[in-house]
């Protein structure tokens, strides 16, 4: 199998370098204080942020596809990884959170590689937009809401959402001033730079005035409290802890689907003309391995992040090679900075982390969900809270059960409408659309689409039945437009066939029109096909039409 890097890298041009450098660049200046972010919410040192971030960008460029993403982790991510950390450390008190971490990251990339040998590929498609848009929220939502502690400089004796809300009233006493004012003045710093200016990178300014101001005011003598020793150099390998695997598992299948959706989803959405196509098999591999590299290095779980690959996009990143260039400014800040990163005052990490979340929550997506589809906005909020009443990793459970059951239930409800022909277009479409479309007294023309089974049957009949009782006068032929039926499975045609005989019983006749190619030998096998013969079968509906004329019958409206 011929690896990606060796179609892009052997053709790479001189002329991209100095393009790429720049995206490289640009684009380091968001993920390193969004790694050490990340890392925070996922309640690990800020340094296994900036392992993964160097381990993901390393590996990725030479498997993946997409051009500008940035494959490091992610807000959804950390607080998975979060979650899993809490449960197992609490049923074994000895477990180290960073062995969790990297025994979750190895556990997801072997997952994620599977599935490439599998071909699952289509799972990037599982979880639907309207869900996914509430799940993000609801992950968001969360994350402002356990970055309290950070910011008011309190403790909570209470690890969930709720609980934290509750438990706050009474601890409001207790806030500390001066990591109140650090985190105020970051917020303001984070949301309100980049409307100023917005070619600074807001996270990058506020770490370096955050760290400057904690240096020059001595804010640990204030009691402010600082992110603490970061280990300098390059990061050691690192092993899982294997008793684990029997108990992570189940997350890790969890975090794996989320971070190849988010990865695909980040990789289409900056997907350019002149790009290579996204393959999601390809993508499956890709990850993986960025996952299993940042395990070796004592890193979380990763995948690729919309905000970085944006930022890479729109610094004019013209191949792989800007990652390889993130990579090496996070090598060196790992290699000349940690020392500076351990003055980040807690509650300016903590200001970042509640930007972060705060981004997450997407009003106008939900505004946008609900002007097209009142029931996916309902989806959307159902998963939401969801996630907030109930915890991430189930919540991502709900969004993919929430995901399928709305598969499932718009395959069993598919669309049955009656039909009009437009004259001056030469066209038949669903009637109601336009006042001049024509309709015909005594014949009733009705659509459906999709393929009839066993499951769906039931309710298109149903529906049949009910526009055939509203139709005025009763109508003496329906016509079922099967031109949008590519097939019709077994318990479907017995259904039909006992339609057809129900209503030659009151006196009405049932013609198809527009059977498809493969199904006409079918019918003509079973007792319908036999019932109806060739003078009730049509090729379309403009010979229905011709056939319904002939018998003197006039157009009506």
């Amino acid at each position: 199998m011929k690896l990606p890097v060796a179609g892009w890298l052997p053709s790479y041009r001189r002329e991209w370098l100095r393009a790429d450098t720049v995206a490289g660049f640009t684009a380091a200046a968001v993920v390193i204080p969004k790694a050490m972010a990340i890392a925070a919410i996922a309640g690990l040192p800020v340094e296994i942020g900036l392992y993964t971030a160097l381990a993901a960008m390393l590996v990725y460029p030479l498997l993946g596809g997409s051009r500008p993403l940035s494959v490091t982790s992610t807000s959804a991510i950390a607080m998975l990884v979060a979650t899993q950390i809490a449960v197992t450390t609490a049923q074994n008190p000895d477990a180290d959170a960073r062995a969790v971490a990297t025994t979750l990251a190895l556990l997801v990339g072997a997952v994620l590689v599977a599935a490439r040998l599998l071909r699952l590929g289509f799972l990037a498609n599982f979880i639907s937009k309207p869900v996914l848009v509430g799940f993000e929220a609801g992950v968001g939502v969360v994350i402002v809401i356990g970055a309290l502690k950070s910011v008011l400089g309190l403790h909570f004796a209470s690890h969930g959402s709720v609980g934290i809300l509750l438990e706050l009233p009474s601890l409001l006493s207790q806030v500390h001033v001066h990591t109140l004012l650090v985190a105020a003045a970051g917020i303001v710093v984070l949301m309100g730079l980049p409307r100023l200016l917005p070619r600074l990178s807001a996270p990058l300014t506020w770490v370096a005035v955050s760290i400057a101001v904690a240096a020059l005011f001595d804010l640990q003598g204030l009691g402010v409290k600082s992110v603490g020793a970061v280990p300098s150099g390059l990061p050691a390998l690192a092993w899982p802890e294997l008793r684990f695997v029997a108990s992570l598992w189940p997350a890790a299948l969890g975090i794996a689907l989320m971070s190849f959706t988010e990865s695909v989803a980040a990789a289409r959405t900056f997907q350019q003309r002149d790009d290579t196509p996204v393959d999601a098999n390809r993508e499956l591999l890709a990850v993986g391995a960025a996952n299993l590299a940042a395990a070796g290095v004592g890193g979380m779980p990763a995948g690729g992040g919309t905000s970085q690959t944006a930022i890479a996009d729109k610094a004019g990143a013209r191949s792989q090679m800007a990652q390889w260039v993130n990579a090496l400014v996070v090598l060196l800040t790992l290699l000349l900075l940690s020392n500076v990163i351990g003055l980040l005052p807690d509650p300016a990490l903590g200001a970042l982390i509640m930007v972060l979340g705060m981004g997450m929550v997407k009003p106008a997506a939900f505004r946008a969900i609900a002007r097209v589809r009142r029931d996916e906005f309902l989806w959307a909020l159902a998963t939401l809270a969801g996630v907030v009443l109930i915890g991430t990793l189930q919540g991502i459970l709900i969004a993919v059960a929430i995901s399928m059951l709305t598969l499932l239930y718009h395959a069993n409800h598919p669309p049955v409408y009656r039909g009009a022909y437009s004259r001056a277009q030469g066209v038949f479409r669903r009637a109601g659309d336009n006042a001049q479309d024509e309709t015909f007294p005594g014949l009733l023309l009705l659509r459906t689409e999709g393929r009839l089974n066993f499951a769906n049957a039931a309710n298109v009949f149903a529906r049949m039945q009910a526009l055939i009782a509203q139709t005025q006068p009763p109508p003496q032929v329906i016509v079922l437009d099967c031109s949008a039926i590519p097939d019709i499975e077994y318990t479907a045609l017995l259904m039909l066939t006992d339609a057809e005989q129900s209503l030659r019983a009151r006196g009405i006749e049932l013609w198809l029109a527009g059977v498809a190619p493969d199904l006409g030998p079918l019918l003509d096998r079973t007792p319908l096909g036999a019932a109806l013969g060739p003078q009730r079968v049509f090729h379309n509906l403009f010979k229905v039409l011709d056939a319904w004329q002939s018998r003197g019958a006039e157009p009506g409206q």
